[in-house]
Order: C-alpha cells, then sequence, then structure tokens
C-alpha cells in the first residue's frame, strides 16, 4: 500500500528527530500528518481534529504513553494506536496490549518494520468500513449497466464517460424512476475511485436523524447515543456517497452539507472535531431545484455549489426505442432472481408497450414485467386492468388538453391514494416519491388530515 488514504494519524514522541522522520515517511500515506513532542501538545491537537491513528513513545515526558491513552475519551479510543519503546520488557508488552495497542515496535527499528504495522492498521479501518456498507447493503447486488442506445440515452453515457474520472459534485435530474441511482452508481465504477458506493436516501431519513445519519455522533450527543458511530461520510471514504431526494433536505442540513463541500471536512454530532474526507459527492432530485431556492425552500449557495456538472436523464417516453430492449433485460434479470419461466412476449405487446406514456418511467416498466412473471397473466390483460383503472367515470384514459400541469398532478395522486384504499405509503411507492413528499402535497393542497 503506497496510496494516500483520506485518514489521519498523530505521532508523540519526545524526539524532534524521530517526529521528522516518521512525519516525512508517513506523508505518503495520510491526509493529515501531526506530531508532538509531549502529551500537552497531542491534547491541543485532539482538540481540534480527530485522528485515525495513534502512534505513541511510551516514555514521555511527564507522563507514561500507555496511562496517557488509557485515560482518554471513548472517541479518542476508537484510535488505532502503535506504542513504541526504547525500554521493552515482558510487563510493558503486556500493559501496551491490554491498552488496546494495535501493535508494539521496539527501538530502534527499521522503516520497513514500522510502515507495515501502519499499513495493517490502514487495511483493517478500511475493512471495518467496507464490512459495515456490506451489511447495509444485505449483498444486494446493484448492476450498473444502462440499458438503451436512444440517441438521448447515448448522449448522456458519453457525459457520464466523460466526467466520471473527475472529483468534482455531480447533480443528477430526472423524473421519478427514470434510474438516477443506477446512472450515480456508473459514475463511481468509471471514477476509478476505490472506496465504497454509499447510498442514501434523505426523504426516507427523519430530519432529526439526518445529520447522525451522515456525519456520525459521539457518545451522549443526543438521547439514546449510547456510543460513538461513525457515519455514512466516513463509510463512503475513498468513494462516492450519492444523496439522493436531495431536495427533501431540511434547510439547517443544507447548511452542514454546504461546509462540508467547502472543507472537505465533517463533524460527528456532540463533537468539536473536524475530520478529514476524501469523498465524492453526486445528488440527485426529481424537483426543480431551483424554484425551490426562489421559493425559500433551498439554499441558493447550495444549489450553485451542488451543480457543477448537471446529468439530466430523459423518461422513458422520450425515449420509446429503448423499451423492447428493457422488457428483455427485466424479464431476463427477474424470471432469474424469482425461480420463474420468462415470458414471450408478442410483437403486439411489445408495441402496445412502446406507444405506453410510462408515467412511472422504468420503475413501472419493471413492476409490471415483474407482476406478469408472477401472475402468469398475459401483457394484453394487464393493459386492459390498467386502462380501466386509470380511466375515470364517464372521462377517457387521459385528461382534458387544456387542464393546467398542476391539476393533472393533484387529480393523478389523488386517484392513485384511493386506488390504494387509502393508503398514503403504498400510493408513495406507486407514485415513485417518498411519503415526505406526498403529505407535503396534500398539504399544500389544503387536504392534510
Amino acid at each position: 500500500m503506497t496510496q494516500t488514504t483520506a485518514m489521519s494519524v498523530l505521532v508523540v514522541d519526545d524526539e524532534s528527530g524521530m517526529r521528522s522522520f516518521l512525519k516525512k515517511a508517513l506523508a505518503r500515506r495520510f491526509t493529515l500528518v501531526e506530531v508532538a513532542g509531549s502529551v500537552e501538545e497531542a491534547e491541543q491537537l485532539r482538540s481540534r481534529c480527530h485522528f485515525d491513528l495513534l502512534i505513541v513513545d511510551i516514555s514521555l515526558p511527564g507522563r507514561d504513553g500507555i496511562e496517557w491513552h488509557e485515560a482518554l475519551d471513548l472517541d479518542t479510543r476508537r484510535s488505532d494506536v502503535i506504542f513504541m519503546t526504547g525500554f521493552a520488557d515482558m510487563d510493558t508488552a503486556i500493559r501496551a496490549l491490554r491498552a488496546g495497542a494495535a501493535d508494539f515496535i521496539l527501538k530502534p527499528f527499521r522503516l520497513e518494520q514500522m510502515i507495515q504495522a501502519v499499513d495493517r492498521c490502514i487495511e483493517r479501518r478500511l475493512l471495518r468500513r467496507e464490512n459495515l456498507m456490506l451489511r447495509r447493503e444485505m449483498a444486494h447486488s446493484h448492476p450498473s449497466t444502462i440499458i438503451g442506445n436512444s440517441p438521448n440515452l447515448l448522449e448522456m453515457k458519453e457525459v457520464i464517460r466523460r466526467i466520471a474520472p473527475t472529483n468534482s459534485v455531480v447533480l443528477i435530474e430526472g423524473e421519478s424512476g427514470t434510474g438516477k441511482e443506477l446512472v450515480a452508481r456508473s459514475l463511481h465504477q468509471l471514477s476509478g475511485r476505490n472506496g465504497t458506493f454509499v447510498a442514501v436516501n434523505c426523504g426516507a431519513i427523519a430530519p432529526e436523524l439526518l445529520e447522525s445519519e451522515l456525519f456520525g455522533h459521539v457518545a451522549g450527543a443526543f438521547t439514546g447515543a449510547r456510543g460513538t458511530r461513525e457515519g455514512l461520510f466516513s463509510f463512503a471514504s475513498g468513494g462516492t456517497i450519492f444523496l439522493d431526494e436531495i431536495g427533501e433536505m431540511p434547510l439547517q442540513m443544507q447548511t452542514a452539507l454546504l461546509r462540508v463541500l467547502e472543507q472537505r471536512t465533517i463533524r460527528p454530532v456532540g463533537s468539536e472535531k473536524e475530520i478529514p474526507v476524501d469523498v465524492r459527492v453526486v445528488a440527485a432530485t426529481n424537483r426543480e431545484l431551483l424554484e425551490e431556492v426562489n421559493a425559500g425552500r433551498f439554499r441558493r449557495d447550495l444549489y450553485y455549489r451542488l451543480n457543477v456538472l448537471n446529468i439530466l436523464i430523459p423518461s422513458l417516453r422520450e425515449r420509446p426505442d429503448d423499451v423492447v430492449d428493457l422488457v428483455h433485460h427485466f424479464t431476463r434479470q427477474l424470471s432469474s432472481e424469482l425461480g420463474v419461466r420468462e415470458v414471450a412476449w408478442s410483437h403486439e405487446d411489445l408495441l402496445v408497450m412502446q406507444g405506453y406514456d410510462w408515467p412511472g418511467n422504468i420503475r413501472e416498466l419493471r413492476n409490471m414485467v415483474e407482476r406478469c412473471l408472477l401472475l402468469g397473466k398475459p401483457p394484453a390483460e394487464y393493459w386492459r386492468s390498467q386502462q380501466t383503472a386509470q380511466e375515470p367515470e364517464g372521462q377517457g384514459a387521459g385528461y382534458p388538453v387544456d387542464m393546467a400541469l398542476k391539476e393533472v398532478e393533484r387529480l393523478h395522486v389523488l386517484r392513485v391514494v384511493e386506488q390504494q384504499g387509502g393508503n398514503k405509503s403504498a400510493a408513495a411507492r406507486v407514485l415513485g416519491v417518498s411519503r415526505k413528499t406526498l403529505d407535503r402535497k396534500f398539504k399544500e393542497w389544503g387536504l392534510a388530515e
């Protein structure tokens, strides 16, 4: 391991030569390397920054290095520690191990010994982060192949290819169900970044918990915070964090996110320490963010900070030529996952699908394929049921052409809620929005309970 990691290290040793030697040697492996000649200096540095690794000499002026480490608060004790000493005996080694030492090095040592010990600590820390994220994803597979060859989709793929290797913030815009997370995963896979891809739905997390979820917290930061917890920005170190439904983020959190984007550091809830992070931020929204800015619901400075690079995903009705490829793709994928036989789609079926508007976009198409596979019903019957469900009494399946768009939206939402028996959560899933968004719409229409 020779690449720099988004981690920090503090070297505590009273020998100036050793401090200079290690600072130079570790500079290629850490984003931040600090040195201190005494416990007092170390404490001053600790008050300003969190350190992932401590390299501590046991024999320090005025205080034993092991005793100092044992007296540290729980937040710092989560840092890995390597002890050094020129006067080793069995009792000292046992004390160091009991104090939680990751390694114990006897002076004088060869540089290779220290580097190997440091690399082991880095690898263990990265592995812990990766394992946590793997457990969060519950072994789900998220293939990032973007299906389709229509001109506007090929243009979007070329934009992804060009901007993926950069570290700039990306804003993905598009209607619900168009595959914004798929585009974000493609950006990550083509970026060459070695860290984890972390997806966060900002609209699905309670506002009072969002800051802790993103940045972590220390013990006692709030009721129920019994221990220190790393946030999703830390888990995504060296990788990409995808902030979906960014328009749902509360204004207070927007301020905190802007600070992270500008300073490239995070501050866990309840902590005074800034932690450096190397994370590429990709955000997505199905809202018109500029309208949200003008309405005072989204910070103007954050909007311009997010909108450095922009990707607009075309809706499915704008690329009907891709419908057939998507149908066959989902048929193969879902029949394998569900353990059922594939459907032999007729030419007439595919023509109907290409002529449909797909208001729910790719998500609706996938759900249609899954329903047909599971129920074993012919596609024509599915389309008849769709037409009946969407057709109000005494009126055709569509809406009058002179009806305002906002009124069409209101009627469509109310119809879906009615179809779901008044279950707003179920209706939100069908519409491809969060329950919070649906509640906000009802409040705007004066229909809040």
